[in-house]
């Protein structure tokens, strides 16, 4: 993604705009290089072990951990930062492999929960030690603690501030 201009703009122009520095750039197209190859080299992995890609992996994690291994729909879109739709379209997927059933919730007609299967609970257990090494070997054993620690304090902040919190924000899961 160009985050500058093809040409130099006008000097008006360049008034009305704060254009990335030349570091600001630099450090931009790492992050997005680096992230790209990063879910690139998770989803490989997790389709070669288990033939599912990253965002399912993430979908079963978090039923595995949830109580009862259930979730509303849409408490998982909002966990996953996805629509409704594309929620919907995955667990369809999941469904069709046995790992995840969905069970309509009593006090909303409209609601729904997705429920974690033993099936997929043992995909799941046998697929997460390859997927921890994965993360491990790509990430954590190439930075130093300070760096992990600083990491994680980055991306904790840059989280924070992309997450609205005011009522009628356009989040993806209200799509």
């Amino acid at each position: 993604m160009n985050t500058a201009p093809a040409s130099a703009p006008e000097p008006a122009e360049a008034d009305a705009h704060r254009w990335l520095t030349a570091e600001e750039q630099r450090v931009w197209r790492s992050y997005r290089h680096a992230t790209t190859l990063l879910e690139d080299h998770l989803d490989r992995q997790l389709q070669r072990d288990a033939g599912m890609p990253h965002i399912y992996y993430g979908l079963l994690v978090k039923l595995g951990e949830a109580p009862q291994r259930r979730l509303r729909m849409t408490e998982l879109a909002m966990d996953a930062k996805i629509t409704r739709s594309r929620l919907s379209h995955a667990i369809a997927r999941l469904e069709k492999n046995g790992w995840v059933r969905r069970e309509d919730c009593p006090s909303d007609k409209r609601g729904q929960f997705a429920v974690l299967t033993d099936q997929g609970l043992q995909v799941l257990q046998r697929t997460a030690p390859g997927h921890v090494t994965a993360v491990r070997q790509a990430l954590f054993d190439r930075l130093s603690p300070e760096q992990q620690k600083s990491l994680g304090e980055i991306m904790q902040i840059v989280a924070e501030g992309l997450q609205p919190n005011e009522a009628g924000a356009d989040l993806p899961w209200l799509r």
